[in-house]
């Protein structure tokens, strides 16, 4: 069994990004020399998250407006009333999607359909720095 362990950086803006993370994925399993298992990708902190969807302007603009949707900004949170830090909507968002996410790898290759990338998704109301940790396991 092997394992391999490495965290990819992004930056961000105070929007909410949507940044596809696929091709680095793909690059860790391939230096993990794994071929078949899989990958564990988790962003630590709780503003942001991991999840899959075909990262075509139209659908990422529908994701975007339906995360908006459900927790908005500008509505009170109580965490902002805590902490004055105005980013409670970003908190909810990423509790919603979650900070981490398992794909198989088959023939050394993730195992995504063919419109499938993996995107990183910030919400946080300032940029900021993150970190992904990319864990390959198998053989």
């Amino acid at each position: 069994m092997k394992f391999h362990r490495e965290e990819i950086r992004f930056a961000t803006t105070a929007g909410t990004d949507v940044i596809d993370i696929t091709r680095d994925a793909a690059r860790v399993v391939t230096a993990a020399g794994v071929l078949e298992g899989q990958v564990l990708l988790f962003v630590p902190g709780s503003t942001a998250a991991l999840t899959t969807i075909e990262c075509e302007a139209g659908v990422v603009r529908d994701l975007v407006d339906a995360i908006e949707r459900l927790a908005p900004r500008g509505m009170p949170y109580r965490h902002d009333a805590r902490w004055g830090d105005g980013n409670g909507y970003s908190h909810v968002r990423a509790a919603l999607l979650g900070p981490s996410l398992t794909v198989p790898v088959a023939s050394g290759c993730l195992v995504l359909g063919t419109w499938q990338q993996i995107v990183l998704l910030d919400f946080d109301n300032r940029p900021r720095q993150r970190a992904v940790v990319v864990q390959v396991s198998g053989i």
